[in-house]
């Protein structure tokens, strides 16, 4: 199976999931996205990895890791994400030691972390991509502010007013209850306004009308 490269493209906050976020992968060859949902403590991991400037007083569990590999001569070559399950991404670390290979089963987020870390790349399946991932050309710029302990992401979308009347809740919403045409309209709409993680349960339920 052909593996494909990918890239962070952004972090966004879910407004679906109380205190969970949307980690944005996107192949470095092409447009196609993949949403990874990871909770707080994980994207406050990935945002700081990210900004290379700041440094925290005492070790993360991350840069703990990494100096203890550091410091045993091990190195993370690649993260591959293989296997998608009910919803969960399943990641696998290859890791070398004295010139032997050593794969580590990881949870995705913990390895995106790491991976920035050992500035090693990221990659998937093209069955994964062909089955989860979005094509999407809305850009957006992603800020992160730095607060002692905390990181708080927050998107800034250009201004459209097209974007500003969508307002999606996919709780207050039953996907089984709308038409086939409406639920492709959803998903124009929630892709363009970025919302993965709801543009998955539509994409979802629009190939079960399909089989």
């Amino acid at each position: 199976m052909d593996l494909i490269k990918l890239e962070i493209h952004g972090i966004s906050y879910s407004e679906n999931l109380s205190g969970a976020f949307a980690l944005v992968l996107n192949e470095s060859k092409g447009i196609r996205k993949l949403p990874v949902v990871i909770g707080g403590f994980e994207a406050q991991a990935i945002a700081l990895a990210l900004q290379k400037n700041i440094k925290t007083s005492r070790p993360l569990t991350h840069e703990l890791f990494k100096g203890f590999a550091d410091k045993f001569e091990i190195k993370l070559k690649k993260v591959i994400i293989h296997k998608l399950v009910d919803g969960v991404f399943f990641s696998n670390m290859v890791c070398e030691k004295d010139g032997d290979t050593v794969i580590i089963d990881s949870r995705t987020s913990d390895a995106i972390a790491m991976a920035l870390r050992f500035n090693a790349p990221i990659f998937t399946y093209e069955s994964i991509l062909n089955e989860v991932g979005f094509e999407s050309d809305f850009k957006y710029e992603k800020k992160i502010d730095f607060n002692e302990e905390d990181v708080f992401l927050n998107l800034e979308k250009k201004d459209d007013e097209s974007l500003k009347e969508i307002n999606l809740k996919s709780e207050n919403i039953k996907l089984e209850n709308m038409s086939l045409k409406k639920l492709n309209e959803m998903l124009d709409k929630s892709l363009a306004k970025e919302d993965y993680e709801f543009s998955a349960k539509v994409r979802d339920e629009i190939k079960s009308r399909k089989k």
